[in-house]
């Protein structure tokens, strides 16, 4: 069974369609990177699958339960998901520590002891063992990062949606957020992420999804859609990112 699948997707705001029509289905284990330019859809259509946005048609269905339907309830659904933005979101006047077990404790119902042994083990697999009781603004923007990271996994949730999130860093910074995801592909993790890293996203994704004005244009292998890709469109994005890491 698929993990998840979306068909026929629309998502409106104003009058104005950003999402047309998306149909989509990834694999236990896949690795979906959505390419193309800023305002093309791709961080409305994580919203949607998070059901932190409404879709006006089209269903989406995780495990092969239809999430979409009136009756059900969000906050359950997004217990089997993890979401991290670009902005890190983590809680200010708390510490890497608590941050990380706040929701296995309030929403999972794991107790306090459990719950700080597993964002322990997380915290040391990521290398910041010594951050636990530190607070976000103690941290760099890498490690907070990594932190937003962490506390998704937390949660040990089926699905993964990382929403650019190298975006804020500075570049000598990107390498360690890209290297926790892609410990997570090598350990199995299904996930859709957002990217302008044209070069990661050819290393780690299984599927690469280019969405195009809300359409999602074309998809395949990473070789196919780097190498040749079948869209003009494609073809023409794929080239602006080229030319504007020569300028």
């Amino acid at each position: 069974m698929s993990l998840l699948t979306i068909d026929g997707l629309w998502k409106n705001y104003r009058g104005h369609s950003v999402l047309r029509g998306i149909d989509l289905v990834v694999e236990p284990h896949e690795v979906v990177c959505l390419i193309g330019a800023s305002g093309s859809g791709k961080s409305t259509l994580l919203r949607c699958v998070n059901l932190l946005e409404t879709v006006d048609d089209g269903t989406i269905h995780l495990d092969g339960e239809e999430i979409t339907d009136v009756r059900t309830d969000p906050d359950t659904v997004r217990k089997r998901m993890g979401i991290v933005f670009q902005s890190f979101n983590l809680f200010p006047h708390m510490t890497v520590l608590d941050n990380i077990t706040l929701a296995p404790r309030k929403a999972h119902g794991v107790g306090r002891g459990e719950a700080e042994r597993q964002a322990r083990d997380l915290l040391a697999r990521f290398g910041l063992a010594d951050k636990a009781t530190a607070y976000p603004d103690q941290l760099s923007g890498g490690q907070q990062q990594r932190a937003a990271i962490i506390r998704a996994l937390a949660t040990r949730p089926r699905l993964m949606l990382l929403d650019e999130v190298t975006s804020a860093l500075d570049p000598a910074l990107v390498k360690e957020v890209l290297g926790i995801i892609r410990e997570l592909k090598e350990g199995g993790m299904t996930m859709i992420l957002t990217t302008h890293e044209m070069g990661f996203c050819r290393e780690i994704a299984d599927t690469v999804c280019f969405l195009d004005g809300g359409v999602l244009l074309e998809r395949g292998t990473p070789e196919q859609i780097f190498t040749d890709p079948r869209e003009p469109r494609t073809r023409e994005f794929l080239q602006s990112v080229i030319d504007a890491r020569r300028l």
